[in-house]
């Protein structure tokens, strides 16, 4: 009864057999040939049409070759993705069958399926412009991104050569970073699933990813990110005192705090900060889940990630200047092992000390290196102590060999990666010293004079004058404190022979600017993006903010023989949040001699007054 009360499945078709067509089109009659094409370009094509098609082709994929190129592309155009089961596995049969028989069709198919690890688009006009973009509120668009990623692995089973022809497709496919985050977020999404199931494209695909990562990072100045937040907070909070005023409804308000606000908060204001929040945090995740397995860390598999890793840094994060963000995956992964970072670090010495490379690729290894021992909490003091000791001596052979030669005087050109190791030394000594000097306070000096920062600050090169001057002036303030050596007087001497630079800020007034020298920059200056901050922010050395009674302490030497519970108290006090307002570290943004308040988290580019 069922049978017989069952409509029959509607497949209707013309012109006979595909074989019968494909033959008689090899004959010069192309009617039905092209009555075939007309009927796969249906738009209203149904299933079981579908299924009828790509069965007979699977049976003449000899008969598909370069002739009939134009027939195949009309089948990778086929609407599969969004089919029945039925269709999906069908059509995954046929590529099989298709690019073992006809490799000829390999790139058409993976541009096919690459095509599709961003969300479809649709079409949204407004007053005669098209601003389409992808199609957000797809429910089934995890479950065709697996479909496509089942696609190339059968694609890559059958063809053996398709990482080598995949590649260019997937530089080729990459979106224009003006696309929707959406968009951007999952096609490197999809990017990073690919390296799992052809792990010999993963360092190509890091490479790709975080080229495009840095192209936004460099796009988008922290200051300028800065900027964008304070104008947003201070639109919403006109809007938000304006909506007070008209209406006195303390549960709506409540209402629209919780289920409103809060999600936006997490949005960034600046629309290319936006971008690279979001895919940075897909970047981590994947770092994370590569060297995690069932929630332990895998030694191998962490290592091979780290390789890879540190070959993109030396490719693309190494020569790129004044980076604020993408190099943070080097932190992040160095904050899985000890060994991780002590290799990283011993990676940059390596940079630094080889005469062979570009100056500019050793001064930005130490700044790495400076940043690097400054702002990590995983690196104990043993090992920060051990990487001094490997600066500071090298500094001293430097000097050696400089100081009396023709070219012992002050030249940023002549002497770059000293001034820059210089200032990562103080840079260092500057947030670490408390801890060098904690527990122990006869031991830590005497550890700290062992350096004999005296030679290196009075020696014919004077670093002090190249140095950004925040770094000078606490780094002076600290030393002085613990009578290791007392620079003002060659900070007076080099502030006479500075001619001043005198611009009009904006309220009208002279400013007095200092300039950078080494044009340096400290890559790990606080990190700003608000969603992936969280991965960061638990593993990372905010400074500490410097009370009234810190700075007046900095002006006090210690005694000899002071007692350790005595010690210096510079770094005490309460981490900044994100709500006060804090001057910032020292860095190649603002090298004025007091910084702006807008950045937080950082030490306060401070001025410490000349004892008189």
């Amino acid at each position: 009864d069922e049978f017989i009360s069952s409509p029959p499945r509607k497949t209707v078709r013309f012109g006979g057999t595909l074989s019968e067509i494909l033959l008689k089109y090899e004959k010069g009659d192309t009617t039905d040939f092209e009555l075939l094409k007309h009927q796969l370009s249906d738009p209203d094509i149904k299933d079981a049409q579908i299924i009828n098609w790509l069965h007979e082709f699977r049976a003449s994929v000899a008969y598909l070759t370069k002739e009939l190129e134009q027939l195949v592309n009309i089948l990778l155009k086929l609407p599969w993705l969004r089919r029945s089961r039925e269709v999906v596995e069908e059509y995954l049969g046929f590529l099989g069958n298709l690019v073992s028989a006809q490799t000829v069709h390999l790139r058409p198919c993976l541009r096919m399926i690459v095509s599709q690890f961003v969300p479809p688009r649709i079409t949204i006009r407004e007053d005669d412009v098209d601003i389409s973009d992808s199609d957000d509120d797809d429910e089934n668009i995890s479950e065709n991104f697996n479909t496509c990623h089942r696609a190339l692995q059968t694609v890559a089973r059958y063809v053996p050569s398709t990482p080598q022809f995949l590649m260019p497709i997937l530089v080729e496919f990459f979106p224009f970073i003006n696309k929707s985050e959406r968009t951007l977020e999952c096609y490197v999404h999809n990017l990073l699933r690919v390296t799992v199931y052809l792990p010999t494209l993963r360092l190509q695909i890091l490479e790709l990813i975080i080229e495009k990562l840095l192209k936004l990072d460099v796009s988008t100045p922290q200051q300028d990110i800065e900027d964008a937040e304070e104008t947003a907070n201070n639109c919403a909070s006109e809007e938000k005192s304006t909506e007070e005023g008209l209406f006195d409804m303390e549960e709506d308000e409540d209402r629209k705090g919780n289920k409103v606000v809060s999600p936006s908060n997490e949005r960034m204001a600046h629309p290319l900060a936006e971008r690279l929040d979001i895919l940075m945090t897909i970047l981590f995740s994947y770092i994370r889940d590569v060297c995690h397995v069932d929630g332990k860390l895998d030694i191998n598999n962490t290592k091979d990630l780290y390789r890879d890793l540190v070959s993109v840094f030396d490719k693309l994060i190494l020569p790129t200047h004044a980076s604020c963000h993408v190099q943070y995956f080097m932190f992040y992964i160095c904050s899985f092992k000890l060994g991780l970072a002590e290799a990283f670090l011993d990676h940059l010495w390596k940079k630094l000390q080889d005469p062979n490379n570009p100056s500019v690729i050793r001064q930005t290894a130490a700044s790495y290196i400076g940043s690097f021992l400054a702002r990590t909490k995983f690196i104990p003091i043993v090992t920060v102590k051990a990487c001094l000791d490997l600066l500071v001596s090298w500094l001293h052979k430097y000097i050696d060999n400089q100081d009396k030669g023709a070219n012992a005087y002050c030249d940023v050109a002549l002497h770059g990666p000293f001034y820059s190791t210089c200032q990562a030394v103080f840079y260092t000594l500057i947030f670490r010293h408390k801890q060098l000097l904690d527990g122990n306070l006869r031991k830590g000096l005497s550890y700290l004079q062992s350096l004999n920062f005296e030679r290196i600050v009075m020696c014919q090169l004077n670093p002090l004058k190249i140095c950004i001057p925040s770094v000078v002036n606490l780094f002076a303030a600290i030393t002085r404190k613990y009578q290791l050596v007392f620079c003002y007087t060659i900070i007076e001497r080099n502030n006479r022979q500075f001619i001043p630079v005198v611009r009009s800020g904006t309220g009208g007034d002279l400013v007095q600017t200092c300039t950078n020298p080494l044009d340096s920059f400290f890559p790990f200056d606080p990190y700003i993006l608000k969603r992936s901050k969280k991965t960061i922010d638990p593993m990372y050395q905010f400074w500490e903010e410097l009370s009234a009674e810190d700075l007046e302490n900095l002006k006090k030497p210690i005694k000899k023989g002071t007692s350790e519970d005595e010690d210096d108290d510079f770094l005490k006090g309460e981490t900044p949040q994100n709500d006060g307002v804090v001057e910032i570290a020292p860095n190649s943004y603002e090298s004025n001699t007091r910084s702006p308040v807008s950045s937080i988290g950082s030490p306060a580019d401070c001025y410490v007054p000349y004892p008189l």
